[in-house]
Formats: C-alpha cells, sequence, structure tokens
C-alpha cells in the first residue's frame, strides 16, 4: 500500500526504511506486513556551510541561465526548499547576491527538458542534423549524456548510423523527433563505455601530436 501511494517500488520503501533505521529511527515492522514508527524521532537539521551555500547558489544560477526552463525552476524550487529548512543564521548567505553568473544566449530551438526525458527514459531521437560539412541527413541516436560546454550544449549519443559514439551539438539539430520507441541495454554502461571510448581517443591525439 504504501509503495502505491507514493508510486515506487517496495525494493525503494525497503531500503528507505533501512535507511532510516540505520539513522536512529525506532520503526517495527518487517516487509509483507507493515510499519510502525514509534514517537520522538527527528530527522537531523539540514546543515550546510557557507561555502556549500555559495555553492549551490552559483551553481543554481548558472542552471537559471540555460535554456532548459524545467530544470531552471527546479533549482529554484530546490533553493526555496534549502532556504526553509537551513538555520535562520544561514538565510543571509543563501540571499546574498555575492555572485553573477551569465550566459550567453541559446541559438537552438532543442527542448532540453525533452532531451533529459528521453535519457532518463531511454527512447530514441529520431534527428535532422548538419555536420561540419554541411551536410544534412537524418540519424536516429540514443541520447545518453548532455554536455554544456562554454556556449555549446552538446548530445553524447550512440549513431545508429554511424554504429558508434558521436556527440551531436544542439544548434546543428534542425529537428528532433522523441521517439516512443526504448534503445536496448543500459544507459550507465553506456555513459561508462562512451566515457571510456573519448578518453581513449584523447590519448591517441596527444600520442600523435
Amino acid at each position: 500500500m504504501l509503495a502505491r501511494e507514493t508510486n515506487v517500488s517496495l525494493r525503494t520503501i525497503r531500503r528507505d526504511i533501512a535507511t532510516l533505521q540505520g539513522m536512529g529511527a525506532h520503526i517495527d515492522g518487517e516487509a509483507g506486513v507493515g510499519y510502525i514508527l514509534r514517537p520522538g524521532f527527528l530527522l537531523p537539521p539540514m546543515s550546510f556551510t557557507a561555502d556549500e551555500i555559495q555553492a549551490l547558489v552559483a551553481g543554481a544560477q548558472w542552471v537559471g541561465g540555460q535554456p532548459d526552463r524545467s530544470l531552471a525552476l527546479a533549482a529554484q524550487n530546490a533553493l526555496a526548499k534549502i532556504g526553509g529548512v537551513i538555520p535562520a543564521e544561514m538565510r543571509p548567505v543563501l540571499e546574498d547576491d555575492t555572485f553573477y553568473v551569465g550566459s550567453e544566449e541559446a541559438m537552438s530551438d532543442l527542448d532540453l527538458g525533452e532531451v533529459r526525458r528521453a535519457i532518463r527514459h531511454q527512447r530514441k531521437i529520431r534527428i535532422i542534423y548538419t555536420d561540419q560539412s554541411g551536410a544534412t541527413g537524418g540519424r536516429t541516436i540514443w541520447p545518453i549524456m548532455i554536455g554544456f560546454i562554454d556556449s555549446q550544449r552538446l548530445i553524447s549519443a550512440w549513431c545508429e548510423l554511424r554504429q558508434d559514439f558521436r556527440v551531436f551539438c544542439a544548434d546543428r539539430i534542425r529537428r528532433a523527433d522523441f521517439l516512443d520507441e526504448h534503445y536496448p541495454g543500459n544507459r550507465r554502461r553506456l555513459a561508462k563505455e562512451w566515457r571510456s571510448d573519448y578518453c581513449r581517443r584523447e590519448a591517441v591525439d596527444r600520442a600523435a601530436e
């Protein structure tokens, strides 16, 4: 019932119960029977140093300057939640305008929120892409990571056409159709393979210099 009401798996419920018990919560019961939280237990207050708070603020400002509107809103909401639970004496640090984080306007209309959802659910994307030579064609990709380098927005993916990992610039994607079809394998494993492949190619390039 608890898993159904919270829309998570039974495994997640068991893991979270074990975590709370490890923190000292007096929880009686067992899987398949039910749990009872005895009174008198309070979670420890959220605690951050001034540097940690400023790091979170700077990160949230940077995210807020990206074209992914839903992620920017999530960053603002996260800061609001942190502000509601940190000690009163630390709130001025959260509200202090120590940093200004600017960003260049993105030239792409690609919805990075949709790309993130495709990554999360391991769904393929059909794109119309213009490569460095100026040739435009269709590709079906398995998105695994989003990268932000200076003003560039990049998507690391497995390309079905090339049968290899590729990095696609968002501003060169002329059209993107987000498919219902799942790509095979595990995204985390693919990301590790991509990192290994990227590091190997960098090593080869450095050796050739």
